[in-house]
């Protein structure tokens, strides 16, 4: 699914150093978008705290055009995809587009791809399965934004598949619901979850007290 809206006037947009990783990434026929949080807050008209940016290039050709780009790096997460681009002590997680090829509940084995509709479908709820372009135009494959407008906390896809995919997607929908909800919770995840419930056992301590 594909929804038309904007962020254009975001005064996070305006920042030289964003606008400079951007162009830098989307050079040569790569693409680049923000992604997640920072472009669900901007269709709330909330404050943008962190920007991750989403791109088609691999994680050493990221880190290759944010040094020339002028940036400090950081290959953070390499192995996963992402790097982080670092400018005016703000750091910018770049992370390139994934897809699942195995799961066991906590940890995941991706490949990296070019396809935005699968690097969507791969995360959690759909309000944060957004991208947007260095122009503020939303990208939106997965239903988020009309979910952004009804306040509706919903997983992609079968919820019961989002988690078993990561245990810790039980807790995070609930913390969104909190956060971003309105109205009764999702009902099919309200069912999913507490089916699931037991699967937290295999969650370490840090990452359910850092949820």
């Amino acid at each position: 699914m594909t929804a038309e809206a904007s962020i254009a006037g975001a005064p996070f947009l305006g920042d030289v150093h964003l606008q400079r990783l951007l162009a830098a990434l989307n050079a040569d026929g790569e693409e680049a978008r923000i992604a997640g949080g920072a472009v669900r807050n901007a269709l709330l008209g909330q404050a943008v705290a962190d920007v991750d940016i989403a791109t088609t290039t691999l994680p050493e050709e990221s880190l290759r055009r944010a040094e020339g780009a002028g940036f400090r790096t950081v290959p953070t997460g390499i192995e996963h995809g992402t790097v982080t681009a670092i400018a005016a002590g703000r750091p910018y997680e770049v992370t390139t587009l994934r897809a699942d090829v195995e799961t066991d509940g906590r940890h995941a084995r991706v490949v990296f791809g070019r396809d935005w509709k699968r690097d969507a479908e791969r995360r959690d709820v759909t309000i944060n399965g957004l991208y947007a372009d260095a122009e503020g135009n939303v990208l939106d494959l997965v239903g988020g934004v009309p979910d952004v407008a009804n306040r509706t906390v919903r997983f992609i896809g079968d919820p019961e598949q989002r988690i078993r995919e990561d245990y810790l997607r039980i807790l995070r929908f609930f913390r969104f619901f909190a956060w971003y909800g309105s109205g009764r919770p999702d009902g099919d995840a309200v069912r999913a979850c507490p089916r699931l419930n037991e699967g937290q056992d295999r969650l370490s301590d840090d990452r359910v007290l850092n949820e």
